[in-house]
């Protein structure tokens, strides 16, 4: 049996990402970021094509890509961030609920989101990562913004039950 399979499709070519980026811990913040930008203009996304915003951190990163997703103008939408460990369990209910509330957005709309929270013990641990993390994050929006639309259900046109088509005649006839 050879199962048909779709290959991983890095074209970025025409597509819309949409970027939302925590400022806390903003210098890692920033270096994931260019390299994520580097990365989409290398897989061909032109710069005229993605939005960024930024948010206070990390925990509000979900809202601001719920209303990004909401205006379904993005193909696919990235998470930036960095969420360092400190002396309390705030490190784990934020970065628990963060990424809860970004594959929600995922799930729930079916734009896929690239998670780019890096959850680190220390700072140094952080900045050693951020730049791979953006260029991963760019990668994996442009694969699975293909592969969304790759799978998606292809529309009849010929099937025009909707009344866009109607022409007011109705109309007219009760205006005589």
């Amino acid at each position: 049996m050879n199962p048909y399979t779709l290959s991983p499709d890095l074209n970025g070519e025409g597509l819309h990402i949409g970027i939302v980026r925590a400022r806390f811990n903003e210098e890692i913040g920033r270096a994931e970021l260019g390299a994520c930008l580097a990365e989409l203009s290398t897989l061909g996304v032109d710069e005229r094509d993605v939005m960024v915003v930024t948010v206070p951190g990390a925990l509000e990163l979900g809202v601001a890509l719920a209303q990004m997703a909401e205006t379904f103008e993005f193909d696919a939408l990235i998470a930036l961030g960095a969420v360092i460990r400190g002396e309390t369990y705030h490190f784990e209910v934020v970065s628990n609920e963060s990424a809860s509330a970004i594959s929600r957005v995922a799930l729930e709309t079916g734009i896929p989101v690239s998670n780019g929270v890096l959850t680190t013990e220390t700072e140094e641990q952080a900045q050693a990562r951020a730049e791979e993390k953006g260029r991963d994050c760019a990668r994996a929006a442009v694969e699975m913004a293909n592969l969304v639309a790759a799978l998606e259900p292809e529309s009849d046109d010929d099937d025009d039950d909707d009344d866009d088509d109607y022409d007011d005649e109705e109309d007219d006839l009760d205006d005589k």
